[in-house]
């Protein structure tokens, strides 16, 4: 069977113009080289290279052959080369899958700074609320946050996530705030249904462990900036990201809305397909956005004070205890 390494050694040998000048160049011992381009020419056919005590020079066949496969075993090695030297340097395409809302809080500034410290690496978002399927939708990485169902794939945490309830001071004014999770039951609740059913469960993290309310609204959306829009607007309670709702908060233009209820500590992290081989662009874009989400968010901060609102009786009027 035709080597194809064989093709390469005897290209070479014609270029180093002799056995030995060609083993200085490869580091292989000069019988083994001639022995091998023998094997070589019994393998094609056709003597291909003329020896003598003093010189060697490639025979008609072998001009032919040298021709035709010059080029070829150049442009082989050279790509081998690039591949070598350029195995650890950042390039290509890395496409991520994150959720729809993502760019909402992941600034374009970041995505301009890595490009700019990776200029051999382009960025493809897949954004999608709902859970991707990497293998069969082509994913390098993806964000997600919560429990790692997938046994297949391999999780990175890069940080924690907090939720919690909010609501504009327009609802409170005319609503009331509750101040217990039962009373969650008679306020208008926005959020994004899972079935048919008119009711949505919120499970909150409470100061005597788990509780779990069942609540409605009039309003429901599959997009948490929707939902963000929607309660500044006032149109009821609120289950937000902390990462969204913060700077409302610190504006006044949301209200905590049973403090020290919520989600605390809900693990955010990479998933992918396998740590074998991972390429660099792929580790570059991690390690960044791990290092930027490390540094920007904080994790369970502390909720800021809710400003008094009228409570209307019969709807969690009365003052926390």
């Amino acid at each position: 069977m035709l080597d194809l390494n064989d093709v390469a050694l005897f290209v070479e040998v014609v270029r180093a113009g002799s056995f030995a000048a060609a083993a200085r160049r490869l580091g292989l011992p000069a019988n083994t080289i001639s022995r091998r381009l023998q094997e070589f020419e019994r393998c094609v056919g056709q003597r291909l290279l003329q020896r003598s005590t003093r010189r060697m020079a490639p025979t008609s066949a072998g001009q032919a052959l040298f021709a035709k496969c010059a080029h070829q075993v150049e442009s082989l090695v050279q790509s081998a080369h690039e591949l070598t030297e350029g195995a650890h340097e950042p390039r290509g395409k890395v496409r991520i899958a994150a959720p729809a809302d993502f760019f909402n809080w992941y600034s374009m500034d970041l995505v301009s700074e890595f490009l700019r410290l990776h200029p051999r690496v382009s960025l493809e978002f897949v954004l999608n609320d709902a859970r991707a399927d990497l293998l069969a939708e082509g994913i390098d990485v993806a964000f997600r946050t919560g429990k790692i169902l997938e046994a297949n794939l391999v999780a990175r945490r890069i940080g924690s996530a907090s939720s919690s309830l909010v609501a504009s001071p327009a609802y409170a004014e005319k609503q009331g705030l509750p101040t217990t999770t039962a009373d969650l039951t008679t306020h208008e609740c926005i959020g994004a249904r899972s079935g048919p059913a008119d009711r949505m469960i919120w499970h909150l993290d409470g100061p005597d462990g788990e509780s779990r309310a069942e609540v409605a609204g009039r309003f429901h959306a599959n997009s948490a900036q929707v939902q963000l829009n929607a309660a500044l607007a006032g149109l009821g309670i609120a289950f937000l990201p902390a990462l969204m709702t913060r700077p409302h908060l610190e504006s006044g233009r949301l209200l905590q809305v049973l403090p020290g209820y919520g989600l605390h500590g809900v693990g955010v992290y990479f998933v992918y397909m396998s740590r074998r081989e991972l390429p660099p662009a792929v580790n570059a874009f991690m390690d960044f956005t791990a290092a930027q989400i490390r540094e920007g968010v904080r994790s369970d901060p502390r909720p800021p004070l809710r400003p008094k609102a009228r409570r209307k009786a019969g709807r969690g009027a009365r003052s926390p205890t």
